[in-house]
């Protein structure tokens, strides 16, 4: 249990940050998902196949900009410059973002570059794939910079 523990802090750390990034370039945040559930429905939940295991982490808004963001870390592989996101993951993207549209869904990750469930799939679709089949390998130079998906840090201070 304490492994779930130390991941659950690292994802939770990259959360925040993300937030922050966020909030510094005018957007207003708020945390959502699987890890604002109390314990015994997140216990349920870690035990199901449903898609609302990868609902998006946080929901921010900017005027009339609504954005869904599923921050990931620990991400690139230190051994091969490719995001490893999980096809259960990117599954559960394509399904929100078809439900939910036109709201996009983001997925930033530890580096904080961007990457939507469609482009992941678009860039995999002829690409080497893991071996299990579990995850989508997408190249980092694939990845969107920050600053270019939800505006500089100045813009805050412009607005």
């Amino acid at each position: 249990m304490r492994q779930w523990q130390d991941c659950k802090a690292i994802g939770d750390a990259h959360e925040h940050r993300v937030a922050a990034a966020l909030q510094a370039r005018g957007w207003t945040v708020q945390l959502c998902g699987q890890g604002t559930y109390p314990p015994a429905v997140r216990d349920a939940l870690r035990r199901t196949r449903s898609a609302l295991r990868h609902f998006p982490d946080l929901i921010a808004a900017r005027g009339s900009d609504l954005i869904t963001i599923d921050a990931k870390d620990r991400m690139p592989s230190t051994d091969t410059d490719r995001y490893a996101i999980s096809t259960d993951t990117v599954n559960a993207g394509l399904l929100f973002t078809a439900a939910h549209s036109p709201t996009p869904l983001y997925y930033v990750f530890g580096d904080l570059k961007v990457l939507t469930p469609a482009e992941v799939i678009h860039y995999t679709a002829h690409a080497l794939r893991h071996r299990s089949g579990a995850f989508h390998l997408v190249c980092t130079e694939q990845a969107h910079h920050f600053d270019d998906v939800f505006g500089p840090a100045a813009a805050a201070a412009a607005a």
